[in-house]
């Protein structure tokens, strides 16, 4: 990765005028010095950050609070109302559905009116046109105007006007979601490749999945202010931490975020280094060390707790079938994911939940307790449940982090009683006899035999 600067954004500020009546706007222009005829609206506030060439970098945040601003000002779309914006290179931006098409058009010529506008030739259009439609693949829709086009039609083409003229930097605003499945994973093959091309991508996206696998750092915007930023699975947390905060406890957690951002806290969730294994206490009967242990080093550093409504997690832990707590598992062996809930109010429909994610955060394996209408109908204030989630490990050697919760009826909605994202780890020790490729084991039995009709004789 380059250390030259794509994009440098400094103290970037927009300020609206938000006009109560019409004709204030034009008592405003009559008479500027009379008194203000309009309010303020910041949809954003100092927001500064540089993006390396070759870097992938994510924007996420609550709706409204400033990423499309941020992206059409960084695209020169918007000019700020303060602060300065640096781009080094060609930019390509998807910003919102049908940007720059012209629905009267075909697809053919909005292929055209697009790669001019993005700075090709008409004969590097022409060379491009069959790559563009291939991956666009709308059919014959693309001698139609697009006005005629769905959704999803309208992203397709546009992406795939966006990804072939070769950009230094690649724009992105959720348009990404509006597609189908199977197209979206080919666009975020097109920018994985993209970016081991050496390119700059800047992307809002709702998905932490597709930050924390694609980026390598993200931006936390809320309110127009940036409130974290580091590492993916750093931001990801806080946001999710952001989303699901009570009301009332939310402008706290705003300035706890802005504290930690000046402290410019460290985003690293690596692993501890391993600890050599201590010799393990109190096995059950039928149950070997060699199996599972515990390790002392193996202690997460990215735990990120959601504010309590009226329960608390305790002691989240993995542990044997016959309880002998433990944090290094053999492959294909059983064990128990465990944590205690105790309940400071009275709670109904209630239900917990489990996840294991990899250090980067992407989400693997969980599970509930209870489909909702199978939930706990109340529990009492004071009471505590123990809860266990028994599982065999079929994880890949590596190192695996936990998150649990517990959800309960919040007014008419379900919303969790108490989140522990990272709250535990352990770690899968390799199995040289393991056949399995990546992070799941599916018990997959390859077969295969040699036909001797293609067998290839052997010359003397």
């Amino acid at each position: 990765m380059s250390s030259e600067v794509a994009i440098r954004v400094e103290g970037v500020g927009k300020c609206y005028a938000i006009y109560d009546k019409p004709h204030h706007r034009l008592l405003q222009q009559l008479f500027p010095n009379a008194r203000p005829w309009h309010r303020e609206f910041h949809a954003l506030r100092e927001v500064g950050f540089e993006v390396r060439r070759g870097e992938t970098v994510g924007i996420v945040g609550r709706n409204g609070s400033g990423k499309s601003t941020l992206l059409q000002i960084v695209c020169g779309t918007l000019t700020p109302s303060s602060g300065r914006v640096e781009v080094n290179g060609r930019i390509a931006a998807l910003l919102e559905l049908g940007a720059g098409f012209n629905p009267e058009f075909t697809g053919r010529e909005n292929v055209f009116l697009n790669g001019t506008v993005l700075g090709l030739t008409r004969a590097e259009i022409e060379a491009r046109f069959d790559s563009i439609a291939a991956f666009a693949d709308i059919g014959e829709f693309i001698e139609q105007p697009v006005k005629t086009y769905s959704s999803g039609m309208y992203v397709r083409l546009a992406f795939a006007v966006a990804i072939n003229v070769d950009p230094d930097i690649l724009v992105v605003d959720e348009a990404l979601s509006v597609g189908d499945e199977a197209f979206q994973r080919k666009c975020y093959a097109r920018l994985e490749a993209m970016r081991e091309r050496g390119a700059t991508v800047l992307f809002v996206s709702h998905s932490a999945g597709a930050v924390i696998e694609l980026c390598n750092r993200a931006l936390l915007l809320d309110r127009g202010e940036c409130l974290a930023r580091g590492a993916p699975k750093y931001v990801i947390a806080r946001y999710h931490k952001l989303l699901y905060a009570p009301a009332d406890r939310l402008e706290d957690l705003r300035g706890e975020l802005r504290a930690e951002l000046r402290g410019e806290a460290t985003a690293s969730a690596a692993p501890a280094a391993a600890a050599a294994r201590p010799p393990s206490e109190g096995a059950t009967a039928g149950e070997s060390e060699e199996d599972a242990w515990f390790d002392p080093g193996l202690v997460p550093q990215s735990t990120v707790r959601y504010a309590t409504r009226g329960a608390e997690i305790l002691d989240p832990h993995l542990e044997t079938p016959g309880g002998r707590r433990v944090n290094v598992l053999r492959p294909g062996t059983l064990a128990v994911y465990a944590f205690r809930v105790r309940f400071q109010h009275a709670a109904g429909a209630v239900r917990f939940g489990m996840l294991f994610k990899t250090t980067t955060g992407v989400e693997l394996a969980g599970a509930v307790s209870a489909q909702p209408a199978a939930a706990i109908a109340a529990v009492d204030a004071g009471q505590e449940v123990q809860v266990r989630f028994r599982f065999r490990c079929l994880l890949a050697p590596g190192t695996y982090f936990t998150n649990a919760g517990v959800l309960g009826l919040v007014g008419e909605g379900e919303e969790y009683l108490d989140r522990r994202i990272d709250v535990a780890m352990f770690r899968v020790m390799p199995d040289p006899q393991r056949l399995a490729t990546g992070h799941v084991d599916l018990d997959v039995q390859p077969e295969f035999s040699l036909n001797p009709a293609t067998a290839m004789p052997v010359s003397a």
